[in-house]
């Protein structure tokens, strides 16, 4: 028999709030359970349906995230958790994740997302590898063994964007504009933001000015792109990386609800989405920021969706202005059509939450927007050379 689509009955997400801000004391579970618990209420859920939750978290350092969420929301303790660490990708392949447990039998009820508290995250060392050294500091772990093949994301960005020759100009338009989007329409569906510590809209930066985009030094020095690339600098356009470009660090959750057709009879949900397809996949690991594309490829595939024309919005999570712009050129995109309310470069980037608001910014847009079309595409890449994308279809 095969099994039942994974239908969407709901979905929910804080707000995404800057490094340090409203949500700077908060630890994962602080933010993610409110939102969880929310969208359990608003479906009609009682806490003990849920068979399991699969939380994306990148800066977590062990544990079980996915587990504290759960219970600190009063799910019950035979409730399944699994987090998920794919890095940017984590929250948008949770969700994925959660569709193969429908899809295997072992549950028929299941919330799915992404949270980060980028402000708590612990502080990281390597343990000394011999008596009397100290302990070594670091910020980011690796993502490739070969630290050749592992360069600094911004280098990464900058590396790319000197070679594509996507300007600071182009870069500083796309900015502008995905500021402007954000400034002008905000987000205001209700069922889409739930208040978490009193914070009810994203509090990334509203209005921005080219003026001062202009005047930013670059975000990553010429040095740091290493001598290979000195001739390219030399005889190329302005291609550095404005502050401004680069999605700023952020805390947030975003949940959906899935269920199967058993489940939605059983609790008299309303499914409002189906999962159609989606798509986690690898590439060169010195681009990161390019696998989204490869995966929003892929998702269309799978989903029998031969251009972007037959979808009615596309939501990229956009980590860096020259991959919107990337994103963009590579799928014939329109740039009007890509994120209606300004991306992930205007609200922020809570890493393992990122895909998951990106896919909530979708179905909120999909259900309430009145789209021509009935699907629509999310996509994310991340550390490593990862990327994800799924297509959804409104009910």
């Amino acid at each position: 028999m095969p099994a039942s689509p994974a239908l969407i009955a709901g979905w929910a997400r804080s707000a995404v709030v800057p490094l340090g801000g409203a949500f700077g004391q908060l630890d994962p579970h602080e933010i993610g359970a409110p939102v969880l618990k929310a969208l359990l209420a608003r479906a009609g859920v009682v806490p003990g349906a849920v068979d399991a939750v699969v939380v994306g978290n990148a800066l977590g350092a062990g544990g079980n995230p996915a587990r504290m969420v759960a219970l600190a929301a009063g799910l019950s303790d035979r409730c399944a958790c699994f987090t998920v660490d794919t890095q940017c990708c984590s929250g948008l392949d949770a969700v994925t994740m959660a569709v193969g447990l429908l899809a295997s039998g072992q549950a028929s009820l299941v919330v799915a997302g992404g949270v980060e508290a980028w402000s708590r995250s612990p502080i990281r060392q390597h343990r000394p590898r011999h008596a009397g050294e100290p302990a070594i500091v670091y910020e980011r772990p690796a993502f490739a063994p070969d630290p050749a093949r592992d360069p600094d994301m911004l280098v990464s960005a900058a590396r790319y964007a000197l070679q594509a020759g996507w300007t600071r100009a182009q870069q500083d338009a796309y900015t502008q504009h995905c500021h402007d989007l954000a400034g002008a329409q905000g987000v205001a569906w209700a069922d889409e933001l739930v208040p978490v510590s009193g914070v009810t809209h994203d509090l990334g930066p509203r209005q921005l000015f080219s003026e001062r985009m202009a005047r930013m030094p670059a975000a990553v020095r010429a040095l740091d792109l290493g001598r290979d690339w000195s001739e390219l600098l030399g005889r190329q356009q302005d291609c550095s990386l404005s502050p401004l470009g680069i999605s700023g660090k952020a805390d947030g959750a975003a949940f959906v609800l899935l269920a199967n057709e058993m489940a939605c009879k059983r609790w008299d949900l309303s499914p409002r989405a189906m999962w159609v397809a989606s798509a986690s996949v690898g590439t060169p690991s010195e681009t990161p920021l390019l696998a989204a594309e490869a995966a929003a490829r892929t998702a269309m595939d799978r989903a029998g969706v031969h251009d972007v024309d037959g979808l009615a919005a596309v939501e990229l999570h956009d980590a860096f202005a020259v991959q919107g712009l990337s994103f963009a050129r590579a799928l014939s995109l329109q740039p009007q059509r890509l994120n209606r309310h300004g991306g992930g470069l205007a609200r922020g980037h809570p890493i393992g939450a990122s895909g998951a608001v990106a896919l909530v910014r979708l179905l909120a847009d999909l259900a309430h927007e009145g789209a021509s079309g009935d699907k629509g595409m999310t996509a994310v890449a991340g550390a490593g050379g990862i990327g994800a994308a799924a297509i959804v279809r409104r009910l």
